[in-house]
């Protein structure tokens, strides 16, 4: 009949579902989020990831991962109405004390979104296109992978290689830390170390080992930035890279360091590498 509209052209209505039960099983992605260990088997094991406050959720739609759920307190939903609108996923509201119990700490930013994971692509399709990679080994604090992640976004650096004892990007902390830079910054996870680092080398990229062992040139005297292709290695917290990492790269390099400083977190030194093998510093 003309005039009707056709059901199949008609959108979903968003389901918005209050739940005042900690323990409602439609809250099991969110459970026990500050239980490190368990969410690291958890999250991957099950394909989930959880993003944190308004701009992450936003920024993880944007990257192309779809939501399972989302958790809000009321006063986040009106704030998140046009996300509510555009998913199918269901969305739980829950209150600030709920949310507490459920998580396990005070969700500040009033906005979860449990998300589904993406297969990982292969280390050598994700280089074809590449010219600059960060290539990370033994990272296991989440704080520091996220805020490489921000910075290599940031920086211009086209992707970055895990070994396979590095902590999950996709972690809560992780993500939060980054500021969603995660979802734009490719990366894969090497599967033998560093026996897959050769793989690199044929790809055309130049390995080198960010250490701050005197034997190594500078930054500035070797002039990465020149170079065609750049993979940088950056080791663990505490011991940089290992000794087998070492003898895989191509060149040592190091950041000059003054005033006895013999060395600089990981995260920021991360930030100095990316710049000069990116942009080099400015020449007068």
């Amino acid at each position: 009949m003309a005039g009707t509209a056709d059901p199949a052209d008609t959108p979903a209505t968003p389901e918005i579902i209050t739940i005042d039960d900690p323990d409602d099983p439609r809250l099991h992605d969110y459970t026990c989020l500050t239980d490190v260990e368990l969410r690291r088997r958890r999250e991957p094991a099950e394909g989930l990831f959880i993003a944190e406050g308004e701009k992450v959720i936003r920024r993880a739609l944007q990257g192309g991962y779809a939501m399972r759920s989302m958790m809000l307190s009321e006063k986040w939903a009106e704030v998140m109405r046009d996300v509510i609108d555009e998913s199918p996923a269901p969305v739980y509201v829950v209150t600030p004390a709920l949310a507490e119990q459920v998580t396990g700490y005070h969700v500040h930013r009033g906005a979860l979104a449990s998300m589904r994971r993406k297969p990982l692509p292969d280390a050598a399709g994700l280089l074809r296109d590449a010219r600059r990679v960060a290539v990370l080994e033994g990272l296991v604090d989440h704080t520091n992978v996220g805020a490489i992640f921000r910075s290599a976004a940031a920086l211009g650096m086209d992707a970055v290689l895990l070994s396979p004892d590095c902590a999950d990007p996709l972690y809560r902390r992780s993500v939060k830390v980054s500021m969603g830079a995660v979802f734009s910054v490719p990366y894969a996870r090497l599967e033998s170390w560093p026996r897959d680092l050769e793989p690199v080398r044929e790809l055309g990229f130049s390995l080198l080992a960010l250490t701050p062992d005197d034997k190594a040139a500078t930054l500035d005297a070797l002039a990465p930035h020149r170079m065609d292709k750049v993979a940088l290695m950056l080791g663990s917290e505490g011991d940089g890279l290992s000794a087998r990492a070492l003898r895989a790269a191509d060149e040592w390099v190091r950041i000059p360091m003054a005033h006895g400083v013999d060395s600089l977190n990981v995260g920021a030194a991360a930030a100095v590498a990316f710049y000069a093998v990116t942009t080099g510093r400015p020449q007068s």
